[in-house]
């Protein structure tokens, strides 16, 4: 049940990019965590890190895709 809201409340945080298979978590030295877009490597398009909550993504991929 806590898996649950833990994954809830990151979907609240990050948006579509909680579950994104492009999306990567990237941890700061100081203890911040970001969310980079790993098709921004690839697709100028998209943001290094785009800002959060992701509502709309034209290259969302769930991971159950």
């Amino acid at each position: 049940m806590a898996e649950n809201n833990q994954a809830a409340d990151e979907r609240v945080k990050v948006g579509l990019c909680a579950d994104c298979l492009h999306a990567r978590r990237v941890n700061s030295d100081r203890g911040s965590v970001f969310v980079m877009c790993e098709r921004s490597k690839n697709e100028p398009r998209y943001a290094k890190y785009p800002p959060l909550p992701v509502v709309r993504c034209i290259g969302y991929e769930g991971l159950s895709c």
